[in-house]
């Protein structure tokens, strides 16, 4: 399975963006995709997350009835969707996938993408 995702760029606060995760190779309905993300100096974190087949997303506290997680089977992508950004959202973002169920755990992804910067200004 290889991950790659792209849609990340400088916004201003308030401001929005949609990330992309294609999907490539060998995937099940039982796949776990989920949405990272770093900052500097900052341990990775979760985002959000929902199961390739679909279902009810799960979302960080910190970013709850700002971003949305999404996926289109047909076009193998995963999407997150992040409205009224913060400049607390600043951090490069990734997706990741796991073939066991949901996680909130980095260390439990089996999958990773390379990662887009996501910076919010003021």
């Amino acid at each position: 399975v290889q991950l790659q995702a792209s849609g990340g760029g400088l916004v201003q606060a308030g401001g929005s963006l949609r990330l992309s995760c294609a999907v490539s190779g060998r995937t099940f309905s039982w796949f776990y995709m989920g949405w990272f993300r770093q900052a500097p100096g900052k341990e990775r974190e979760f985002v959000a997350g929902i199961f390739w087949s679909g279902g009810i997303p799960t979302y960080a506290d910190s970013i709850k009835g700002r971003f949305t997680v999404s996926r289109d089977n047909a076009k193998n992508t995963v999407y997150l969707q992040m409205n009224s950004l913060e400049l607390e959202d600043t951090a490069v973002y990734y997706c990741a996938a796991r073939d066991r169920g949901l996680s909130i755990a980095s260390g439990e992804y089996d999958y990773w993408g390379q990662g887009t910067q996501v910076t919010v200004s003021s």
